[in-house]
């Protein structure tokens, strides 16, 4: 299955919040969730914050998952493109 890394916004008007999800790349506006691995809050005080899961982002990354942009930033971020890097190197 081809699956992407995003982002799905959630929260009320000006204070977005956003759920890292798993997702089949072939419908990705209305597909389903494959598995949540983490939440990234961009209006979080006094910066922005992310909760994600590395065992399970390493994890779909190995298997060849895309993340979008603004997910690749945050997993970078958190040093994880590197481990995933790395994990394919070996």
């Amino acid at each position: 299955m081809a699956t992407v890394i995003r982002l799905q916004r959630g929260g009320r008007t000006h204070a977005p919040y956003y759920r890292v999800v798993v997702m089949d790349s072939r419908n990705r506006t209305r597909g389903t969730i494959v598995e949540q691995i983490g939440t990234y809050h961009p209006c979080a005080r006094p910066e922005p914050t992310s909760d994600i899961d590395s065992e399970k982002a390493l994890a779909w990354l190995s298997k060849g998952a895309q993340p979008s942009e603004t997910v690749r930033a945050v997993l970078a971020k958190k040093g994880l493109m590197k481990q995933a890097a790395d994990a394919k190197k070996s």
